[in-house]
């Protein structure tokens, strides 16, 4: 069921849909590159994604189905596998005797039918169906299993208050006692269920935190802390005993905090688990923090960094000397930052050297060294033996005191680029702090390039609440926001025309939906990045405030972190309401 070009190129232009001109440019264009003609036709915005797959239906004579909206029963859709539904973008969605109809995007895929064919034991009948179909079907497949998941602990949780009562759990048990507990089945099956589960709901953090009579499971959720379940209070003590296993932590120890580490794979994904166990009035608590490998593969652009701020980013990697650091409170994304930038400089003629703590993704071709604080190797023992390692490019993960300020810095004067994090609320912020931390004001003019000033917002879902702000909001925001300057931006970036005055901008809100139950899914970034320029260095040397600094910034066309998140709200990648939570909150 393969369609030549030509077919396709000639329906089109028996349809009218697309110009005669612009199709023969895109022929020609498919030809050169060597890219799908429809494909192309697609991401030109000539044709929608709907149009082209109804366009392929007609020409093969099969049938086109839209799925959005449509519940699928799970007992059909389970008859082939997520990952493998995932993977070729193919679900099924009826079943009529000994027929089965498969949603697909490419019919031309003869391996996945036959798969499906030989696991069903069913005639498959290809449909054809578009992008936002297959999306659907495949969130359906989240919701059972969170369903499926759900039922697990539930049931295995009876089996563990059973299983902890008969073994009397308390706080002189033995650490082989605990080992044993930990091996058991019930104990297995419901941490298994609860790390699933987290991964299916792309958590960033699973919270395990004991209280007077009850077990409470939370999840982070797009930087919100949402409640997963309830558990016996029995059950604690053998699920912590069975995360301390994994992490390879010492099982007797209850008094003082532990820090660890281990890894699970779920449908071909590998994803890290960052464990700390910290001692309570009411036991252990647990949090773990989700990190996916191979989720660094981000670029500048797609972190949300856009106009003069990407330039000025740009810029500063192409540098061979001097700093950049990232600010931001915890959780900010300061670390994904900088990972992004280390892609950019990875190239064969530089010998990149990181010190971690810990090390959250591992890059190849760059040597990764783990902070142990435990034996004294800290950030600035690790950073002392990394410049006796002829570096090109240092990162540090974090500036936490005066030594490493000052290593950081003298690596950078004596020619190496040196990326780091700082903890502060703004990126002019960084400077007096570093001055607070014993660095000279004129060795700081002649090391640091850029500071990057970062949030996380959540994002909105494509099914949103379109509305224009009226007299009285614009006022509102104007009180903390210069909207001139987000306008001026979005003119300039020209992502609205000329002459538009704010209140003929449209904005959204969130709107519920089956997919999306608050109306938001995933985060962006919202930045701000100050260029250490001349006239900034000058402030820096006559002692000049964080006001100071940041008010010669916004001169110098620096949009502030509000800002940003107002002209992405703007794009409709946001809310307002978000931006100013987020901001407001952490500032």
């Amino acid at each position: 069921m393969h369609i030549q070009e030509s077919q396709l190129k000639e329906f089109v232009l028996d349809s009218g849909l697309v110009p005669k001109p612009d199709v023969e440019e895109i022929a020609k264009e498919a030809e050169k590159t060597n890219q799908k003609f429809g494909d192309l036709l697609v991401s030109k915005g000539k044709i929608s994604d709907d149009d082209l797959r109804r366009m392929q239906a007609y020409i093969l004579g099969i049938p086109f189905v839209n799925l959005k909206g449509q519940k699928v029963d799970f007992d059909i859709l389970s008859l082939i596998p997520e990952p493998i539904a995932r993977k070729s973008n193919i679900v099924a969605f009826r079943k009529t005797g000994k027929e089965l109809e498969v949603a697909m995007l490419n019919t031309d895929d003869l391996a996945a039918i036959d798969f499906i064919k030989k696991k069903s034991g069913l005639k498959i009948l290809p449909r054809l169906t578009d992008t936002d179909s297959i999306k659907g079907a495949l969130i359906q497949y989240q919701k059972s299993l969170k369903a499926e998941f759900g039922d697990i602990i539930q049931k295995e949780s009876e089996s563990l208050k059973t299983l902890a009562e008969v073994s009397g759990v308390g706080d002189d048990v033995s650490a082989s006692d605990l080992k044993k507990l930990a091996e058991d089945l019930p104990v297995v099956r419901i941490v298994d269920s609860l790390l699933k589960h987290a991964i299916v709901q792309n958590a960033s953090d699973i919270h395990i935190e004991p209280m007077e009579r009850q077990l409470l499971i939370r999840y982070r959720i797009d930087g919100m802390l949402h409640d997963a379940m309830m558990l016996p209070k029995t059950a604690a003590a053998t699920i912590t005993a069975r995360i301390k296993v994994l992490s390879n932590l010492k099982l007797d120890e209850k008094r003082l905090p532990q820090d660890g580490r281990f890894k699970v794979e779920m449908d071909k994904e590998k994803v890290s688990f960052r464990v700390s166990v910290l001692p309570t009035y009411f036991g252990e608590k647990v949090v773990m923090r989700l990190l996916k490998e191979g989720a660094g593969n981000y670029t500048l652009e797609n972190l949300g960094f856009h106009g003069e701020s990407l330039e000025r980013l740009h810029a500063a990697t192409k540098l061979s000397t001097g700093m950049i650091l990232t600010t931001g409170p915890t959780g900010s994304g300061k670390t994904t930052t900088l990972y992004t930038m280390l892609d950019i400089l990875n190239t064969p003629d530089v010998n990149i050297s990181t010190v971690e703590d810990p090390v959250e993704y591992q890059v190849p071709r760059i040597n990764q060294t783990q902070v142990k604080s435990d034996i004294g190797f800290t950030f600035a023992s690790g950073l002392r033996s990394l410049l006796r390692q002829d570096p090109d490019i240092i990162m540090v993960g974090e500036i936490r005191d005066e030594e490493t300020a000052a290593l950081a810095i003298n690596a950078s004067l004596t020619g190496h680029l040196v990326l780091s994090t700082l903890h502060t609320n703004s990126a002019a912020g960084c400077i007096p702090r570093l001055i607070d931390m014993k660095v000279e004001p004129f060795l700081l003019t002649s090391t640091l390039s850029v500071v990057i000033g970062q949030r996380l917002v959540r994002r909105l879902c494509p099914i949103r609440e379109k509305y224009t702000l009226q007299k009285a909001e614009i006022e509102s925001i104007k009180k903390t926001v210069n909207l001139d300057r987000v306008l001026e931006a979005l003119r300039e970036e020209k992502i609205i025309p000329p002459g538009t005055s704010l209140n003929e901008i449209p904005f959204y809100r969130p709107k519920e939906t089956l997919e999306c139950p608050d109306g938001y899914s995933g985060r962006l970034g919202i930045h701000e990045v100050l260029k250490v320029t001349p006239t900034i260095r000058e402030l820096i040397i006559k002692g000049g405030t964080s006001d100071d600094i940041e008010a010669q910034a916004k001169k110098e066309g620096m949009l502030t972190i509000l800002e940003d998140g107002i002209y992405k709200a703007a794009q409709g990648l946001t809310t307002i309401e978000e931006v100013l939570r987020v901001a407001n909150s952490e500032a």
